[in-house]
């Protein structure tokens, strides 16, 4: 279904899905300065694309905005696929009716890279397992890439990547489904853990677990699988790869693998327990952070990397913005951006991370996923939570729920909450939500942003969602 490796010299191309978030820049630069004749099309409108678009205006690009003509998916000889387009788009099934190639970035990158690729995958926690794993093996070597669903494009480095160059790529379920095509899974596959997302695109439960079982589903004998033992359906997932398994635990202390101590992240193989590092070493907030570090410290000890180099790199890795991103402390109450928490389970582990009284900040777009467990814990666990955006009434719901299960409120503040039981107000938009929330606060307080659902419904992407945040507390007066 994928176009094979060769050259790109006055072959006809179109990209499907420029994206405000750059998704297509680097695909677009890339295939044109190959000598590709390239279509970009995008349904948005040109004053939406405006950064995209001036990242690419000294190139012979063709736009076509707007709208998506017929044409640009029969008269062409490939159709690149961005990640945010459903598969079951119509204008995709007309190019498979007339024979036209499907491709995408990440399977053109994976062909023609020559390097040793890392796969991350999982839920939650994947730029942050991806970026720790990339801290650790660039102390090791310098020419370490990280990408894929994270960071900018790779095409442009491909003549500088070597047959040992470490590449550490997280992979998304739609870049999986596309890898499907090509049946590639990395050499190196990880999978952190697996709850509901993205069911507004996968429609069910299963379908988003076969997309995110590719990365295994491909791999050969001489392979690695690294799989969270903690998790069910991660553990059972091994039966998916005929390569080596290798299981990581915090929770259990395993004759083979790597799992957490009292306070310290042990490597058993073959009878031998290596201390690999300490849980000092990792300068993230949140029991989650380890978890993610255990997963990144078992790669690199199978990749060789000794003790000494995995906690320096954890060490100084100081975290990803709009991840528990601490932002400012005003009149006593700390703020904290964590926008990239676009699902439940997301959030359920910021809340984790702190002790009350935690004023909550969610909503946004709705992706389909349940919100029942999250109204439980943060009815708990919160001082306050101020629902807004699309998913307002549909999250006061679950709370209502969670707090009344025999008394629907109707209103924008819980009546007469019982003990132990947080306020839920509801409000329009996440600058009514702020205000809300610094009118409930008090020294000592915290402020979380932490969404558990896209940004879409206004904001282009969690990055401006998590800027908007960061610029308007920042101004609070002292």
């Amino acid at each position: 279904m994928t176009s094979p490796t060769g050259t790109w010299q006055r072959r006809r191309v179109t990209i499907m899905g420029l994206g405000s978030f750059g998704g297509g820049v680097g695909l677009a630069r890339y295939l044109a300065l190959q000598g590709a004749h390239v279509t970009v099309t995008d349904l948005q409108p040109a004053e939406k694309l405006s950064d995209s678009l001036n990242a690419l205006a000294s190139l012979p690009i063709r736009f076509v905005l707007g709208e998506h003509r017929e044409q640009d998916f029969t008269a062409t000889d490939v159709v690149f696929v961005n990640p945010a387009v459903p598969l079951t788009s119509p204008y995709l099934d007309l190019a498979r009716r007339h024979q036209v190639l499907l491709d995408s970035e990440i399977n053109l990158f994976v062909r023609e890279c020559r390097g040793r690729v890392i796969g991350i995958t999982g839920s939650v926690g994947k730029s942050t397992t991806t970026s720790l794993l990339g801290s650790i093996l660039q102390l090791h070597d310098a020419r370490t890439l990280v990408g894929g669903n994270i960071g900018g494009s790779l095409l442009p480095h491909l003549d500088e990547i070597a047959p040992d160059t470490p590449i550490v790529l997280e992979l998304s379920s739609f870049q999986l489904e596309h890898l499907a095509w090509q049946a590639y899974s990395p050499p190196m596959a990880m999978v952190l853990n697996l709850t509901p997302n993205h069911l507004d695109r996968h429609g069910t439960m299963d379908a988003y677990q076969q997309a995110k079982e590719g990365i295994l589903a491909y791999q050969t004998p001489a392979d690695t699988a690294i799989l969270n033992w903690d998790d069910t359906i991660v553990r059972q997932m091994a039966c998916r790869t005929p390569g080596r398994q290798i299981f990581y635990s915090m929770e259990v202390a395993l004759d083979e693998g790597v799992y957490g101590g009292d306070d310290t992240i042990i490597y058993a193989s073959e009878g031998r327990r290596t201390v690999l590092c300490h849980a000092s070493d990792v300068s993230l907030q949140g029991k989650h952070n380890l978890g993610n570090a255990a997963a990144a410290a078992a790669a690199a000890a199978i990749l060789g990397m000794p003790p000494a180099t995995i906690a320096q790199g954890l060490k100084r890795f100081q975290g990803l913005p709009h991840r528990l991103e601490w932002v400012t402390t005003k009149k006593g109450v700390h703020y904290y951006n964590d926008s990239k928490a676009t699902t439940p389970v997301s959030t359920l582990r910021a809340l984790e991370a702190f002790e009350p009284p935690v004023v909550l900040l969610a909503g946004g777009y709705d992706k389909g996923t349940p919100f029942d467990e999250l109204a439980h814990a943060a009815s708990h666990k919160t001082k306050a939570t101020i629902v807004y955006g699309a998913t307002a009434a549909k999250l006061l719901h679950a709370f209502e729920l969670a707090s009344h299960p025999d008394h629907l409120l109707g209103s924008t503040q819980a009546e007469s909450p019982q003990a132990g039981r947080a306020q839920v107000l509801q409000c329009v938009d996440l600058e009514a939500a702020l205000a809300q929330a610094v009118a409930l606060t008090a020294p000592g307080d915290v402020v979380l942003l932490s969404p558990a659902c896209a940004s879409y419904d206004q904001f282009p992407h969690y990055e401006a969602r998590g800027d908007f945040f960061r610029t308007w507390v920042q101004g609070l007066p002292d």
